[in-house]
């Protein structure tokens, strides 16, 4: 995993309630055991039509979405059937955060697995990002927990601990439990084992 940074970017706005993951990754696509290509189904059924060209309506198809890395989703993003494809295709297509207010525990669970920031945010703030407009640039500062609004105004977001320090380190679960061999050497080094002796 790489080091997750502060970034500043436009937002794709997608306001719309209980996004399922079966809306943000269809299960006909979840065969494949690799990321690559994910981001050509992210959205599918909004993105394309019944002959496979992509809608122009569709906000992902429209120029102003191209290299924004933060989605503005409604409420309750993610729920559904769980799946990790759905933060794979997010981040396949270069989404960095999502921001709502409220996440599916799942998806939110997954997503900080694959260095996806899923930054939850009171209503009043959600609609003023809304309000923004397509042009409007956010600011995350992960390591001080805090989102920039177009505004300047300074909203602090929940994430905890161990998700924070490995975004920030880069490292999956099993990189950080490989950054305490040192201590786990140690430990193993002074330990006498028990013997267990069967009368």
């Amino acid at each position: 995993m790489i080091p997750f940074t502060n970034f500043e970017s436009r937002m794709v706005a997608l306001p719309i309630n209980n996004i399922d993951t079966d809306q943000i990754i269809p299960a006909r696509f979840l065969k494949t055991t690799s990321k690559q290509g994910l981001d050509q189904q992210l959205f599918n059924d909004w993105r394309y039509d019944a002959q496979g060209n992509p809608n122009p309506d569709f906000i992902l198809n429209q120029p102003q979405s191209q290299g924004a890395q933060v989605l503005l989703a409604g409420d309750n993003f993610g729920c559904g059937s769980s799946r990790e494809h759905a933060p794979w295709a997010l981040t396949q297509w270069g989404f960095r955060a999502v921001i709502s207010t409220s996440f599916a525990d799942i998806f939110k669970q997954n997503a900080l697995k694959n260095s996806l920031l899923p930054i939850v945010v009171p209503a009043e703030v959600h609609a003023e990002l809304f309000a923004a407009g397509p042009r409007a640039i956010v600011k995350i500062d992960l390591p001080n927990q805090t989102l920039t609004t177009p505004s300047g105004r300074a909203v602090p977001f929940p994430v905890d601990g161990f998700s924070k320090h490995c975004l920030v380190n880069g490292v999956d679960e099993l990189g950080y439990i490989l950054q305490l061999e040192p201590e786990i050497a140690a430990f193993e080094a002074h330990h006498q084992p028990s013997i267990n002796v069967l009368a």
